[in-house]
């Protein structure tokens, strides 16, 4: 009795919480169809306005964006990076979880270790490596330093901890598999609901990062976030220019995530009930 009188409350709190968090994006379509008349408008409009293709158009016409060229960038750094990372951080994870070799837990945790240092303190450095190796302004300078991620090597060796029984791993090997076999076969299966997680939770921090790209590439040659930086000038902004290029590079955000939602949602789900 006391869940059913719980229920409406709890309707109605989840409305409001779906509510509050999409209506920022609804707000970015709104203003991306209009112009920038309506910006400093109270009460501000809510419903869309007829502006949207001229602003796509504009957007794709700022020569100093180069938009089409940050949004090819953004998403091949981030198909590799994500692909990279989801591979090497299973390898890992299944090695730190499931494999017996000398100096595993110490090795485990230089790599917690490196998790403790804030990026910040990195790009110096970084830099310096990329102008040895001649990436300045260069994919290779974005993609290759991201390739591995502490975080998802830790992840995933979670995961495999309680994702994959040891009398599994046991089978494959009475029955001849080698080691990378064994985790090619019968681990990484297991494994998918969390790598759809890591993987979702990898592209989008590759497709928003800015203050690498913004230190190692210049604007001929941009990501989809220092492209958006572009559109704004010290002298004006164009508030409809900006929220335009906001809504295009965040459809690709979307579309990973309803492609991937089921996986996301069943290891969400899977992982609750082994705790």
């Amino acid at each position: 009795m006391t869940v059913r009188k719980s229920q409406p409350l709890l309707y109605c709190t989840l409305i409001a919480g779906i509510v509050l968090s999409a209506f920022p994006l609804y707000w970015l379509f709104v203003v991306a169809t209009r112009s920038n008349d309506v910006v400093g408008d109270w009460p501000p409009p809510l419903l869309p306005g007829p502006n949207l293709g001229e602003n796509l158009g504009r957007l794709l016409d700022a020569d100093q964006a180069n938009f089409l060229l940050g949004m090819w960038n953004s998403a091949l750094s981030s198909v590799v990076v994500t692909v990279a990372v989801v591979f090497f951080s299973s390898l890992a994870g299944f090695a730190f979880a499931k494999l017996k070799f000398r100096g595993r837990n110490g090795l485990l945790l230089v790599i917690l270790a490196t998790m403790m240092i804030p990026v910040q303190m990195g790009i110096i450095p970084l830099y310096m490596i990329m102008v040895e190796l001649g990436w300045q302004n260069r994919m290779e300078a974005i993609i290759v330093p991201s390739l591995v991620s502490a975080f998802g090597v830790f992840l995933m060796r979670q995961y495999a901890e309680r994702a994959v029984p040891d009398e599994l791993i046991e089978a494959a090997r009475v029955d001849g598999c080698s080691t990378f076999r064994v985790f090619w076969t019968v681990v990484l299966p297991a494994l998918r609901p969390g790598a759809a997680v890591l993987g979702l939770f990898t592209f989008m921090g590759t497709w928003n990062e800015f203050l690498w790209p913004l230190a190692v590439l210049e604007a001929d040659n941009p990501t989809v976030q220092f492209s958006l930086s572009q559109l704004s000038t010290s002298y004006y902004t164009d508030y409809t220019l900006m929220f335009t290029g906001a809504l295009v590079a965040t459809v690709p955000l979307l579309l990973v995530f309803i492609a991937f939602g089921r996986q996301i949602i069943g290891g969400i789900m899977e992982g609750a009930v082994k705790a």
